[in-house]
């Protein structure tokens, strides 16, 4: 194993270890049910690569950095490979393009902000608390 090889390999998001409870976004029905959740509490929404070093270090300094409380906002991360299907609609829904890694922020069924790659920044989630 090299030492580039954290970065750059392919990892399980299951497997992550993380302090943030993800909530793993696999499947249609979770948008219309995040969607509705989102009227009630901030959502957000990591797209990730696991194939992608770059997405992986935008991930590995979000979760470092990340301290919201579970009662105000609930964290989903979608598999961008895995699931290209909701990685897709996610973007036709929200009207945002694809790009990963990418933050989107999601406050009332609506995109209050989305960022990607080196833009991804944890704190502006305080912005929509």
């Amino acid at each position: 194993m090299g030492l580039f090889d954290k970065f750059f390999t392919p990892s399980d998001l299951t497997k992550s270890v993380s302090k943030i409870k993800w909530v793993n976004l696999n499947s249609l029905i979770q948008i219309e049910e995040l969607n509705k959740e989102s009227e009630e509490k901030l959502i957000v929404i990591f797209k990730h690569s696991t194939r992608c070093g770059i997405s992986r270090l935008a991930l590995n300094n979000f979760e470092q950095n990340y301290s919201y409380p579970e009662e105000k906002v609930t964290p989903y991360i979608v598999d961008i490979l895995n699931y290209r299907e909701v990685s897709d609609k996610i973007a036709s829904l929200y009207n945002v393009w694809h790009e990963s890694p990418q933050l989107l922020i999601i406050k009332d069924s609506k995109v209050m902000e989305h960022d990607s790659h080196g833009n991804i920044d944890v704190n502006t989630i305080e912005k929509y608390l």
